[in-house]
């Protein structure tokens, strides 16, 4: 079995992004890996060359950034699609991770074994992972945000980046047929230094016109972080790759737990899936 793994990338220094973390996560079930970095004004292609010479493949790309691509994200879902297609045709599996993704080690031997045991089921187009996001701080996560999405991908060309690489369809449309494995991926896009985080967001906000982010944040130069609506304590380890990360931790964000400003609609549909059995969540593929 060959397993590829892939990702894209642009000025992950500049944004702080933990994309050498990110990479080095699931590097050792990844036979080589494929990185799209993208023009940057920063030393990202100097970061993701320092990883693993042996193994990464660096492709260098352009970015779209014509209106027509900034309206909801859809760059982001180009940018996977050039990674994607570098898979070489002898791998079997596509191990998809975004920059500010990490995976726990104790989850490998799990995802490995998952990736043979699907191998020869045709029908299986990927495996579908939890997810944990963190926000403030590697301290809290969030309670009501997506719980679960596409990261390995059989290695058929007709797959591709949905929306703005939320996750993947395949031909005209079509989600995708995926087994659910017992692993986690830890989302860390919402934890930075206040300061910077608010340059992130506003960078971010740029790829999302529709949206009209800008005039949310306004001029403020640094992000609040109180403005979410639930969050739970983590009390479990995060991975290795991610301890001398946290370690250089210099800012302050508490939390009280008692304070829940989840909508009506939210809790109306967490009652229906949990007394009634009846799921009312969006859900970007067919479990099988």
């Amino acid at each position: 079995m060959k397993v590829t793994g892939f990702t894209f990338i642009r000025n992950a220094v500049k944004y702080d992004y933990p994309v050498f973390e990110a990479i080095k996560s699931i590097l050792p079930v990844c036979d080589d890996f494929i990185v799209a970095v993208g023009n940057s004004d920063d030393n990202t292609e100097d970061l993701i060359k320092g990883i693993d010479k042996r193994k990464i493949k660096i492709i260098d790309t352009v970015w779209d950034d014509s209106p027509e691509m900034k309206i909801l994200g859809e760059v982001y879902a180009l940018e996977t699609n050039k990674a994607f297609r570098e898979v070489p045709s002898d791998s079997d599996w596509a191990f998809y991770i975004q920059a500010d993704e990490v995976v726990h080690e104790k989850y490998l031997d799990t995802i490995y074994s998952a990736m043979g045991k699907w191998k020869d089921h045709t029908n299986v187009d990927g495996l579908l992972f939890n997810y944990l996001h963190f926000y403030g701080s590697y301290d809290y996560v969030g309670v009501s945000w997506y719980k679960h999405e596409i990261r390995i991908i059989r290695n058929d060309k007709s797959i591709y980046s949905f929306r703005d690489a939320q996750g993947f369809r395949k031909g005209n449309n079509e989600k995708l047929n995926v087994k659910p494995i017992d692993a986690y991926v830890y989302h860390y896009g919402w934890v930075k230094e206040p300061g910077l985080m608010m340059k992130k967001v506003k960078n971010t906000s740029t790829f999302y016109e529709s949206i009209n982010w800008m005039k949310k944040i306004g001029t403020d130069q640094t992000y609040d972080y109180s403005s979410i609506d639930a969050l739970s304590l983590f009390t479990e380890t995060h991975p290795e790759v991610m301890k001398e990360r946290i370690s250089r931790k210099d800012w302050t964000f508490d939390y009280d737990e008692s304070f829940n400003k989840l909508s009506l609609k939210y809790r109306g549909k967490l009652f229906l899936k949990k007394y009634l059995g009846f799921n009312t969540f969006y859900e970007n593929y067919k479990i099988i």
